[in-house]
C-alpha cells in the first residue's frame, strides 16, 4: 500500500497557503517569537519590526510597582504591605546587622515581634 503525504504551508496572518510560505523567526524586546508567513506578509513584518524599533531604542522600560512583589508573594516572609526594605531600615534603626543578599530567619521573627501584621499567613 502506497501513501503519499502533501505538507502545505498556511499563513498565519491571512490563511494563504501560497508555495512561498514558511516557518519564520523574530525577536521582539528579547522575546523569541515564531509564525509561518508567506514572503509579503514576511516583509510587512521586517517593515513593522524595523518601525517598531526605532521606537524601542529610544523608549525606557517601566517596571510596575509590585510586579516582583506579585510574582513572589507565595514566597515572601513579609505581608500586608511590609517589605524587605522596610525590614532593612528597622533593623538598621535598631543595630541589628542584616547581609547584604540573606535576611536571617531570627531577624524576620524580631521584625514579626515589632510588627505581627507582617507575618505573612500560613
Amino acid at each position: 500500500m502506497a501513501e503519499k503525504v502533501i505538507r502545505v504551508m498556511i499563513d498565519d496572518l491571512d490563511g494563504t497557503e501560497n508555495g512561498d510560505v514558511k516557518r519564520r523567526e523574530f525577536e521582539v524586546l528579547s522575546q523569541k517569537f515564531t509564525i509561518d508567513l508567506s514572503d509579503a506578509n514576511h516583509k510587512r513584518l521586517e517593515e513593522l519590526l524595523e518601525e517598531l524599533t526605532s521606537f524601542t531604542d529610544v523608549a525606557v522600560a517601566v517596571i510596575e510597582p509590585n510586579t516582583l512583589a506579585k510574582r513572589s508573594k507565595s514566597t515572601s516572609k513579609l505581608a500586608n504591605g511590609h517589605t524587605v526594605t522596610d525590614l532593612r531600615n528597622w533593623a538598621k534603626e535598631n543595630n541589628i546587622e542584616v547581609g547584604e543578599r540573606k535576611i536571617s530567619n531570627d531577624t524576620y521573627e524580631e521584625y514579626y515581634k515589632a510588627f505581627p501584621d507582617a507575618r505573612p499567613a500560613e
